[in-house]
C-alpha cells in the first residue's frame, strides 16, 4: 500500500526549500565580501625595520604600527580592510576595491617623518611640533594649492624662523642659504643643494623669510602642488607619521577590470561544469540522480550561506573550490547509490536495498572525507592568502557535504522508498530486472564492468611497468629542463596587461624597454583574441616604477595592468612551505588511514599519493607552463582526492576479506582484490568524470590566471583514479601477499578502537 502522506512530505519539504534558497540568495550573495582578485585592490606584506639604531621592532611597535597604517587606510575611505601581524616582524595589508592603488600604496608606505631643517640638512623642527589633526589644504593668495598646519609653540618657531633668516648668503653657492626646507622622511644621502632646480625635486618646499622671522601658530607649507598632491599630503600628515620603516616583500595588486572578467568567467563555467554534473547523475542513476541534484542545490546555498556567516572573503580560487566542492559532494551519492544498485541486483527489495546501501556506504564516505579534510587543512596553514581561501571553501565544502549528501539524500530518497512507491521498481534505480538474481536459488551478483569481467590482477606487472616508464621520463625531464618556476618561487616581478587586442610581444618588450627602462624576461599572450600580456621580470619592480606603470597601461587601454612583486626571502619561504605542506600532509594521512586500516594500506595509498604528485610535476615540466603557488593548492587537492578514491577500494577489501573471514593463500586474496576493484571500478570512473567537469570548464572557460591550475587538476585526477585502481591496491596485494602463508589475514572489530582493526 502507497503511503502518499510521505510522497507529500516531500514535495513540501522541497517548496518550502526552493521558496528559502529563492528568497534568500539574493541577499547572501550581495553579502559575501569578494576577494582582491575579483574586485580589485592589492595585498602587500610588509617587514618591518627598526626606524632608528636601537629600536626593537616588538609586540608593541607592530601593534602601534598596525594602527598608524588602519588610521591611513580611513582617510581613503575603504571598507574592506585586513591588516594583520606576521612573525616575526612583518605586517601584511589587504585593502580591496581601491580606486587608486599608486595613492593608496604611497599613502601607506611614507614613513611621514616631517622635518623642518636648513639648507645644509640641520633640523630645527619635526612633526612633533605640530599640532594633531591640524594639517588641511588650502589655497594661497594667489589661488594656488598649500598645506596649512598648526605649531604648538608659536615661540619656537619664531626663534627659528628668526635663526634661518638670519642666515648670510653664501655667493659660491647656487641655491639661497636662508630657506627653511622642508622634508618629509629625510634622507642623508639627499641634499638640498643636488635637487634645488629640479622640476620634481625630494622636499616638499623651501620657503624663505623675506618679511622676516614669522611669529605665528598657523604656517603654511608652499609648492609646485595640485590640489589632489596637497589633499595627499595633508593626509599623511594627519594619519601621522610610522615608528618603522617598511619594506616591501611581496605585492600583489588587481586591476578592477580584470577582477570583473575573471570573475565572470569563472561563474560562466561553474555554471557549464555543474549543470553537466546535475545531468550526468539524472541520466546514469534515474531517479537518485534526480534527488542528487535537489540536495547539490541545497549544498551550493548552504555553501554560501555558511561562508557568509563566517565573513569570509571569496576569491578567485575560492569559486573554483566551491565548482570542484559540488563534483567531489557527489561522490558520497555515488557511493551511496552504487552500493544500492549492488543490493537491489543480489535480490533484495527497495527498502532493503536502500537500508543497507546507506549502512554499508558510511564508514567509506567518511573515511574518503577526512582524508581530504586533512590536506586542506595542511593547505589553509601553509597557503598564502589567495590559496587559504581555496582552502576555507575547500574545508567548508566537505563539511556541508557531509551533511547535504549523506544525511540529506537518505531523508528525501528515504520518504520515496518508504512510501512503498518504488517497490518492485529497480528501473528507477538504473537496475534492469534480468540483472537481478535470484537469493533463493543462491545466486550471487557478479562483479563487472560494462557487463563485463576484468582480470586485472593477473597485468599487474604491466600497469607497474607503465608507471616506472612514465616515473623514469618524468625525472629526466626534471633533471634537464627543471619546472618553469613563477615568481611565486624564484622572486621577481609579473605585470598583466588587459589590451584591446591590438598587441604583440614585440610591442610589449620595446615598450618596456622604452618607456620604464626595463627589460622583460618573458612575455607571453593569452585569451580568447590574445588580448592579455603577461609579463616577466627576474627583478623586483619598486613602487614608483609600478605606478609609471600602472598610469601608463590605464591611459592607454583604459584599463589598469596587475602587478606582482616577490622578494627572495618570500620566494624561498614559499618554497620551503609548499613543500612542508606536501610532507605534512601526507603524514597526517599516513597516521589516520593506519589507524583505521592498517600500515600496508597507509604506505601503498602514500606511494600512490607521490605517484600522482610526480605526475603533475613531471607534465609542467615536459609542458613548460608555469608552475606557481595555485599549483601547489591543485596538488595538495589531488592529495585528497586520490586518497579519497583509494580508501574506497580499500575499505571494500576490507569488507571483502571480512566476509572470508580468514585469507590463507596469495591466490585467494589476488581474487578477493579484483573483485573489489570490479565493485569499486563504476564509483571511481563516475566520481572522477564528474569532477573532470567541472575542472575541464574550468580549464577552458574560466579564467586565465587559474588555467594551470584547472589542468593540473584535471591530469591529477585522471592519474589519481589510476593510481587508486591499478597501483595502490595491487601494490598492496605484493606487500601483504608475500607472507600470506605465515601471518594469515583476517579483519576483526574490536571495541573502543574507533574503527576495523587487523
Amino acid at each position: 500500500m502507497v503511503k502518499r502522506g510521505r510522497i507529500v512530505a516531500f514535495f513540501l519539504v522541497i517548496l518550502l526549500l526552493a521558496g528559502t534558497i529563492g528568497t534568500t540568495i539574493t541577499g547572501i550573495t550581495k553579502d559575501i565580501k569578494l576577494g582582491l582578485d575579483l574586485q580589485g585592490g592589492f595585498e602587500i606584506l610588509y617587514k618591518v625595520e627598526p626606524l632608528n639604531e636601537g629600536q626593537e621592532v616588538n609586540e608593541k611597535v607592530l601593534e602601534s604600527t598596525v594602527r598608524s597604517l588602519e588610521e591611513r587606510v580611513n582617510v581613503l575611505g575603504i571598507s574592506e580592510t585586513n591588516i594583520d601581524i606576521e612573525k616575526p616582524n612583518r605586517i601584511r595589508v589587504q585593502l580591496a576595491g581601491v580606486e587608486d592603488q599608486s595613492e593608496a600604496r604611497e599613502l601607506l608606505s611614507t614613513t611621514a617623518q616631517l622635518s623642518f631643517r636648513d639648507a645644509e640638512g640641520k633640523e630645527y623642527m619635526n612633526g612633533s611640533d605640530l599640532v594633531e589633526g591640524s594639517a588641511a589644504q588650502s589655497f594661497s593668495q594667489t589661488n594656488s594649492p598649500i598645506v596649512t598646519l598648526e605649531v604648538k609653540d608659536p615661540d619656537k618657531f619664531y626663534k627659528v624662523s628668526k635663526k634661518i633668516s638670519s642666515i648670510p648668503e653664501d655667493p659660491s653657492t647656487p641655491y639661497p642659504d636662508d630657506v627653511m626646507v622642508i622634508w618629509m622622511d629625510y634622507d642623508k644621502e639627499t641634499s638640498f643643494a643636488e635637487e634645488y632646480g629640479k622640476k620634481d625635486p625630494k622636499y616638499i618646499s623651501a620657503p624663505g623669510f623675506s618679511n622676516g622671522p614669522i611669529r605665528s601658530k598657523n604656517i603654511q607649507i608652499t609648492g609646485d602642488f595640485t590640489v589632489e598632491e596637497a589633499k595627499r599630503l595633508a593626509e599623511i600628515l594627519n594619519a601621522g607619521s610610522l615608528p618603522v620603516n617598511l619594506e616591501e616583500m611581496y605585492s600583489t595588486s588587481v586591476g578592477a577590470q580584470f577582477g570583473e572578467q575573471a570573475m565572470s568567467k569563472t561563474i560562466y563555467a561553474g555554471f557549464i561544469g555543474i549543470a553537466m554534473i546535475f545531468i550526468y547523475m539524472m541520466i546514469y542513476y534515474r531517479f537518485p540522480g534526480v534527488i542528487a541534484t535537489l540536495t547539490l542545490s541545497v549544498y551550493i546555498y548552504l555553501i554560501l550561506l555558511v561562508f557568509e556567516w563566517m565573513n569570509g572573503v571569496l576569491t578567485l580560487p575560492g569559486i573554483a573550490a566551491l565548482i570542484l566542492g559540488v563534483g567531489m559532494a557527489v561522490d558520497a551519492n555515488i557511493i551511496t547509490y552504487e552500493r544500492i544498485k549492488e543490493e537491489l541486483k543480489s535480490g533484495k527489495s527497495v527498502l532493503a536495498a536502500f537500508r543497507a546501501g546507506n549502512q554499508h556506504s558510511l564508514s567509506t564516505i567518511f573515511d574518503a572525507n577526512i582524508t581530504t579534510l586533512i590536506a586542506a587543512i595542511v593547505l589553509f596553514s601553509f597557503g598564502t592568502s589567495s590559496v587559504k581561501g581555496f582552502a576555507t571553501m575547500l574545508i567548508v565544502s566537505i563539511l556541508v557535504s557531509f551533511v547535504t549528501a549523506v544525511y540529506g539524500s537518505r531523508l528525501f530518497l528515504g520518504l520515496w522508498v518508504k512510501s512503498r512507491l518504488l517497490d518492485k521498481r529497480p528501473g528507477w534505480f538504473g537496475v534492469k530486472n534480468e540483472e537481478i538474481v535470484n537469493i533463493e536459488d543462491g545466486e550471487e551478483v557478479e562483479a563487472t564492468f560494462l557487463k563485463r569481467k576484468f582480470d586485472f590482477v593477473s597485468v599487474r606487472k604491466r600497469f607497474f611497468t607503465l608507471s616506472i616508464i612514465l616515473v623514469v621520463a618524468g625525472i629526466l625531464s626534471l633533471a634537464i629542463m627543471r619546472l618553469n618556476l613563477g615568481i611565486d618561487f624564484t622572486s621577481g616581478s609579473r605585470v598583466s596587461i588587459l589590451s584591446d587586442g591590438n598587441i604583440t610581444s614585440e610591442q610589449v618588450e620595446e615598450t618596456f624597454e622604452e618607456e620604464f627602462d626595463v627589460s622583460p624576461k618573458k612575455v607571453v599572450l593569452s585569451g580568447d583574441n590574445r588580448e592579455i600580456a603577461d609579463v616577466r621580470f627576474d627583478t623586483v619592480l619598486g613602487k614608483d616604477k609600478i605606478a609609471d606603470i600602472k598610469s601608463y597601461y590605464s591611459e592607454k587601454y583604459g584599463n589598469e595592468p596587475n602587478v606582482s612583486t616577490v622578494s627572495p626571502i618570500v620566494g624561498q619561504e614559499l618554497a620551503k612551505n609548499a613543500a612542508l605542506a606536501v610532507l605534512y600532509a601526507s603524514i597526517g594521512i599516513i597516521i589516520y588511514v593506519t589507524i583505521r586500516f592498517e600500515i600496508y594500506f597507509a604506505l601503498t595509498a602514500i606511494i600512490a599519493l607521490l605517484h600522482d604528485a610526480f605526475f603533475i610535476l613531471a607534465l609542467f615540466s615536459i609542458t613548460r607552463l608555469e608552475f606557481d603557488i595555485t599549483i601547489i593548492a591543485a596538488i595538495l587537492t589531488i592529495v585528497g582526492y586520490s586518497v579519497n578514491d583509494t580508501i574506497v577500494t580499500f575499505d571494500r577489501i576490507r569488507e571483502n576479506v571480512k566476509r572470508e573471514k580468514r585469507v590463507k593463500s596469495f591466490s585467494q586474496l589476488a581474487k578477493i582484490v579484483n573483485k573489489s576493484l570490479m565493485q569499486t571500478m563504476a564509483r571511481s570512473i563516475n566520481t572522477v568524470l564528474t569532477v573532470v567537469f567541472a575542472a575541464l570548464m574550468l580549464l577552458f572557460f574560466g579564467a586565465t590566471s587559474i588555467t594551470n591550475f584547472a589542468f593540473a587538476l584535471v591530469v591529477g585526477l585522471i592519474a589519481g583514479t589510476y593510481s587508486s585502481l591499478f597501483i595502490a591496491a595491487q601494490l598492496w596485494l605484493v606487500l601483504r601477499g608475500k607472507n600470506i602463508k605465515e601471518k594469515p589475514l583476517s579483519f576483526v572489530k574490536k571495541k573502543n578502537t574507533g574503527g576495523p582493526q587487523v
